[in-house]
Parts: structure tokens; sequence; C-alpha cells
């Protein structure tokens, strides 16, 4: 089984959602109880939308536990700081065209979310950051050409 990166920020959102949906077991379950004691169950809507969250709640709980067993937690407070773009660290680079600064954290892909300026590391700007350092500049296709980006700054929080 291929072990996907994950940062110590993703892997505390879904242990926190995983101890959410745990808690929401029980409660479902005893919705069910008292949805069945309202008589027919075939057309009983509160019995079968109770079922269907129990369905939906146990799906979830599925996939966040796969995605944690599958997950290798990267702490880069933990690495050296030796300036190079790496997994879990944060990327400040300006466009080269218009000056424009833009800053980045790369994660691994579950925890993506572009507009909080967390990128996924298979995504082309991460893949052309990667492995670069603070001052290098940087060539990125994009759907709207080729970008060039320096790199300015480097953090591993």
């Amino acid at each position: 089984m291929e072990k996907v990166p994950m940062t110590v920020r993703g892997e505390k959102l879904l242990r926190d959602e995983l101890e959410r949906l745990l808690k929401l077991r029980p409660q479902i379950s005893a919705a069910i109880a008292e949805a069945r004691e309202l008589g027919d169950l075939k057309e009983n809507a509160e019995y079968h939308a109770a079922r269907e969250e129990q369905g939906i709640c146990e799906a979830q709980i599925r996939d966040i536990e796969y995605k944690l067993s599958v997950a290798q937690v990267i702490d880069v407070t933990k690495i050296e700081n030796s300036g190079k773009v790496i997994f879990g660290s944060t990327v400040t680079v300006v466009d080269v065209d218009t000056d424009q600064e833009k800053t980045y954290q790369i994660v691994g892909d579950n925890e993506a979310e572009a507009k909080a300026g967390r990128i996924s590391i298979s995504s082309p700007i991460a893949r052309g950051l990667i492995g670069k350092e603070e001052g290098d500049e940087v060539v990125i296709s994009t759907p709207g050409g080729d970008k060039v980006f320096e790199i300015d700054q480097v953090q591993y929080i």
C-alpha cells in the first residue's frame, strides 16, 4: 500500500472529524430505534431518513479511517531549514511580470484548498516549486501560458 503525504494539520482535521462522526453514531442508532417504534417501516420516512444518515456516516468513517491508514504524516517544523521547497513548506513567490506576491503551503491532495493558499503536491505550481530554493526563478506552465515566479521566502511552519 502506497503511503500518501499529509501535514500534521491535515491529520488533526481528519482525526477531529472522525471523533465527531463516532460520537454521532449512537445518536443515529437511537433515531433508528425511535423511528422503528412508530410502526410500519415501509412507509416510515423518519426510519428511512435515519438509515440513510447512518449509511452516509459509516461511509465517511470508513473513508477517513482509510485516509489515516495510508497517511505518512510529515511535520516540517522538525526538518532542518535548508531553504528548499519541500512538502509542507510555505512558499512566498513573486510573479516576475506583475510583482504580485502569493503565498502557498504545499499539502497533500486531500488537504488542498486553493482559496486558503494550500495547494496540492501534485498541482503544476507545487511540482514546479519542489526542490527549488529562495532566490530561484521558476517557470510554471498555467492554462493562461507560462508564468515566471521568483521564490522570495521558504518557511517550515
